[in-house]
């Protein structure tokens, strides 16, 4: 039998695949003129694998609530990593988990697992907006370690909502004299949270199984090598040194390609960080100390001499680090994947280069290309309303019927949003953006869907950010193309 040779990928193959390893530009930036990179570890340089890492942390998290006094029925929910999305908002005065736009406009809410139409969410939100700033209200989820308890919280809402031992009330339930609200319930979950995080359950249940958690890239070493020669590279990082120490060694020591030399872990890096309370680093800080390698406890008093390499310290702030280093807020890139804590503070307050990792974008883009030509039908009902009310003016007293227009946008909304996920998009809901996308197009300048993507790029590359028209730009334009067609059109009927 003859062999047939292996057909090479078609072009739109090939660019397909390369689209996973591509970084994505908001702001023009010259890497030619970084000479500081610095990384997250947490879901940047250590990406932990999903569903199997979120589902633990549910697990433990709601272990931990029936041990507290919650009941034995929650035992029975399993994670379902279809439902929680990043960057949803739970509200604590009525328990429902909320997706909105940048300005506060609802896009999709829950109570529970139910999800609310119109009318209903009226009720709870005239206008359908809420005061995303009132944080002692709403609290959004920025991290993917909030996945595991977003979820929670829905599970925790949906069984007293169906438990016929426990009165439903506006803003909670009632049992005998026992009152549940919304608001408690939800700080029992945050300090359920902070106490498998706090106590090293969740870090030590990860180490003991880190293949099975943790993603190990071969081009790891390589990117960081390769940066090392050219800039300064440092890790900050809120996790403790006994976690770093383990999550790095697993990363970096066990994992260099066949004929490479073996290298320490610390000796990747110019700088490490180690309990920096991000967000807090970026602003005041805290104490700078010394972290005693050896035992991984902290040497007593403030750290003020110059930086020693192959010291690892503790604390400290975002000056700190430029200080240590030598250099200044605009000659550094930051990468991290928390849009609070990494990206939005390090901008604001720093006017560092930030790069953001959204693991979420291999899916996001798969989903999307998938979905192209329902998105397109969604564009071509948007200009097609546009153009109906185009001609009216102050004298045009009939509204036009746009009823079955809308109709078919809502169908096509949801279609789109499903195959995502029950939450949708993290990105979008139809053609309207998330308030994480709106934040991520205003303090990221570049993002992708890992760090490890860098290594595709030269390190003197420009990033160029595609020029965005304001919307009177964009119509001169349209008006100048139209102008433009007509004339060739005309010419062309004349010949």
């Amino acid at each position: 039998m003859e062999i047939q040779p292996r057909s090479m990928p078609s072009e739109e193959l090939r660019m397909k695949q390369d689209f996973n390893k591509k970084v994505f530009v908001n702001r023009s930036l010259t890497l030619e003129n970084i000479k500081c990179y610095g990384f997250d570890m947490d879901y940047t340089l250590a990406i932990y694998k999903s569903p199997d890492y979120e589902s633990m942390g549910f697990e433990l998290l709601r272990d931990r609530m029936v041990s507290i006094g919650y009941p034995h029925e929650i035992l029975r929910y399993t994670y379902d990593p279809s439902f929680p999305t990043r960057g949803l908002v739970i509200d604590k005065t009525y328990g429902n988990l909320l997706k909105v736009d940048s300005n506060g406009n609802i896009l999709a809410c829950t109570h529970g697992f139910y999800f609310l139409k119109g009318d209903d969410i009226e009720k709870y939100y005239p206008n359908k907006f809420i005061q995303r700033h009132d944080t002692d209200r709403f609290y959004i989820l920025n991290t993917l370690f909030n996945l595991s308890e977003t979820y929670l919280y829905a599970c925790l809402v949906d069984f007293f909502t169906r438990c016929t031992r426990y009165t439903n009330l506006h803003k909670g339930y009632q049992h005998g004299d026992l009152l549940m609200s919304y608001r408690s319930m939800f700080q029992d979950v945050r300090d359920a949270m902070n106490y498998i995080h706090d106590t090293g359950i969740l870090k030590d249940r990860t180490i003991k199984n880190m293949e099975k958690y943790v993603v190990k890239d071969p081009n790891l070493p390589v990117l960081l090598t390769r940066i090392k020669e050219m800039a300064k590279v440092f890790l900050a990082t809120n996790s403790d040194y006994t976690y770093t120490e383990a999550i790095m060694k697993y990363l970096l020591e066990s994992n260099t390609k066949p004929g490479s030399p073996k290298m320490p872990w610390r000796s990747y890096f110019d700088l490490i960080v180690v309990d920096t309370r991000k967000p807090q680093f970026f602003a005041g800080g805290t104490v700078l100390r010394q972290v005693d390698t050896n035992t991984g406890k902290l040497r007593i008093g403030t750290y003020t001499g110059d930086l020693q390499h192959g010291t690892v310290y503790s604390g400290g702030s975002s000056d700190i680090v430029c200080d240590l280093l030598d250099v200044k807020g605009k000659d550094i890139l930051y990468v991290g994947d928390h849009i609070f804590g990494d990206i939005l503070k390090s901008k604001k307050r720093q006017g560092w280069k930030t790069f953001l990792v959204v693991p979420e974008l291999t899916k996001e883009l798969q989903v999307w290309d998938e979905k192209q030509n329902v998105f397109e039908e969604l564009k071509r009902l948007d200009v097609f309303l546009a153009e109906i009310y185009k001609h009216l003016d102050i004298g045009s007293r009939e509204c036009p019927d746009v009823s079955s227009i809308q109709s078919r946008m809502k169908v096509l909304t949801y279609r789109m949003d499903m195959s995502y996920g029950q939450m949708g998009s993290l990105m979008r809901s139809g053609s309207r953006q998330t308030l994480f996308a709106s934040q991520l197009m205003r303090y990221a300048d570049l993002y992708s869907s890992s760090c490890i993507n860098l290594i595709y790029y030269p390190l003197n590359y420009l990033f160029m950010a595609p020029p965005v028209l304001m919307p009177h730009e964009a119509a001169s334009q349209n008006a100048e193309l139209a102008s433009s067609d007509l004339t060739v059109n005309n010419h062309a009927i004349k010949n």
